[in-house]
Parts: C-alpha cells; structure tokens; sequence
C-alpha cells in the first residue's frame, strides 16, 4: 500500500502528465533557451520516452546532446551524438551532430586545449583530442558542404599540431632520462601521423640526438638530412656552442 501511495503521489507530483509531444518539446526547448540545461535534459528525456516515434523524438535526440554539451557534460554529449549517429546515419543534421561530437571531445581534453596548464603533458591522455580530430574528419570527409566543415577543418589543423607536440613533449621526457629508442620511436611516430605538424621540427632534432646517442651514424644523418632539406631556417640551425661541435647539441 505505502509503494502504491508513492507511485501515485510521483504520479500526481509530474507537471508533465498529459502533455503533448509538442508541448514537451516546446516546454524543453524554452529550458534550453533560458539554459536550464538540466530540467531541459528531463523535458528530452520525457518526450523521447513517452513518444519515441514521433516526429520530435529525433529533434530532441539532438539537443539533448546539445544541453549536456553546454551543461558541461561532455562524456553524457558524446554518448547522445554516438546514438544519435548509430540510429539515423543518413539524417539531414548528422553532420551537426559530428560537430558537437568532435566539440565535446575537443574542450573535454585539457591539456591539448592552449597548454596553459601547468601539469606536465606526458601525464596527460591524448584520446580526447583523437576523438575530436575524428569526429571532425568524418564530418569534413563526408559532409564537405557542410556549413560546419570549415571550422571542423580549422580545428583538425589545430589538433595535428597538439597532438604532434605531445608526442614530441613525450620524446623529449624520454631523451632527458636516456631512453633513446624510445625518444626515437615516438618522433618517427609523430612524423609518420602527423607529417605536416609544426611541432616535428623539433622531433626531428631529438631524433638526430637519439641516433647520435646511440652511435647509429647512418640513421642519424638521415634524420639530419630531413631537419635540413624541411626546416632549412630552423631557430635549431643557427648559432651553437662552438664552431665544432655538432649543431644539434644546441638543444637541452
């Protein structure tokens, strides 16, 4: 008796009770507008629930990513856009949807968003920003009309440079404890994904270091030889401690 009495009285206590798929979605949309993200989520959720094939049970699909994306729930924004993807991949707004995926996934990683933190970047997981540049790619790959492709794209260039630098920052740590195969490694693989990145100016001058320290003479000039032929201005290629010594001990 006393569960049946709470279930009517939750009944009873739903301001929603009787509404209208329109009028939910009106109801939700005006949340959404005021940014009460919240109780917008709740309006979403209700309507797609009570009318889940009706006309706007997509529609709030949609913006329910949106107001978790705003509300700064970005794990909750990227699960709403992978089902939203999932259900309708030929929907008129999916490539919206890949925006605000690539979006909540972009400012959800820290570190690759303007380095101004001062935590140490090999601490810091890249997956967000993989994810981002992802999402952004399949948009501007399939979408490339898109009104949301240009900036997706202008954000990808951004993302290769950030990823590329962390790869970088990581070689770099390992070059200062001595781990030159592996500060070798993580150059070349910074090269070979991210080949047009800024940041592999100075991956190409840990990985002449690191051969250099490991006495492999030929790798070494090879790398040398990319460093010159692709950064010929290089800031590394100007000066140095004497007029003998090697020009990639500039570098600490």
């Amino acid at each position: 008796m006393l569960l049946g009495a709470c279930g009517l009285l939750g009944e009873q206590q739903d301001e929603t009770k009787g509404w209208s798929a329109a009028k939910l979605y009106a109801e939700a949309k005006a949340e959404l507008g005021e940014r009460n993200y919240t109780k917008a989520i709740q309006y979403y959720e209700k309507l797609e629930a009570r009318y889940p094939y009706g006309r706007f049970a997509q529609q709030a699909q949609i913006e329910i990513a949106y107001a978790y994306y705003k509300d700064n729930e970005p794990a909750s924004a990227i699960a709403a856009a992978d089902r939203f993807i999932k259900l309708h991949p030929n929907h008129p707004s999916v490539d919206y949807v890949y925006y605000l995926k690539g979006l909540a996934n972009f400012n959800d990683d820290l570190g690759i968003m303007g380095f101004i933190s001062n935590q140490d970047m090999t601490e810091r997981d890249p997956k967000a920003a993989r994810d981002a540049f992802d999402a952004f790619k399949e948009l501007a790959q399939r979408f490339p009309n898109s009104k949301y492709a240009p900036d997706a794209v202008a954000r990808m260039n951004y993302l290769v440079n950030a990823l590329a630098s962390h790869e970088v920052h990581v070689a770099r740590y390992y070059m200062k404890r001595g781990a030159y195969v592996a500060a070798a490694n993580r150059t070349q693989y910074a090269l070979k994904t991210y080949p047009q990145a800024p940041a592999n100016e100075e991956g190409l001058l840990i990985m002449v270091k690191a051969y250099d320290a490991l006495g492999m003479k030929d790798l070494r000039d090879d790398a040398e030889r990319v460093m010159l032929r692709n950064f010929p201005n290089s800031i590394y290629l100007k000066g140095g401690p004497g007029r003998d010594a090697p020009w990639w001990q500039l570098w600490n």
